[in-house]
């Protein structure tokens, strides 16, 4: 059993940034962070859940969502069990509550088929 924490939230004016960050806990020696694919999905009023950023157990590789790239990355230190979302040139649209999630696989790692999933935590960009 993964538990996920997630931090970082905020108000942000437009053009500004956050770091998300994803702290995992509940994990053995066989059932380690490493083993895990990574994610970040959000969620705006009215609108399904989508995911912006994925990232596989060693970090090597990643995969964006349209929207955000070029301005989002998502990183991992698996010595810290934690992953991050760093989100610069926020625009408006981009106000959502953001989630972290885990999973197994990385080509199957979806809204529907995710493991495990935090919190949430909201990100609001407006002047």
């Amino acid at each position: 059993q993964v538990t996920l924490v997630e931090s970082g939230g905020g108000l942000v004016q437009p053009g500004g940034t956050l770091r998300l960050s994803c702290a995992a806990s509940g994990l053995t020696s066989g059932d380690t962070f490493s083993r895990y694919v990574m994610a970040w999905f959000r969620q705006a009023p009215g609108k399904e859940r989508e995911r912006v950023a994925v990232l596989s157990w060693n970090g090597h590789s990643t995969d964006y969502a349209d929207a955000v790239k070029g301005r989002f990355t998502i990183s991992r230190d698996n010595a810290k069990n934690t992953a991050y979302l760093q989100m610069n040139a926020l625009n408006p649209e981009d106000t959502a509550i953001y989630y972290c999630a885990a999973g197994l696989n990385y080509y199957t790692m979806t809204v529907e088929r995710a493991d495990y999933w935090g919190q949430g935590t909201q990100v609001t960009v407006s002047s």
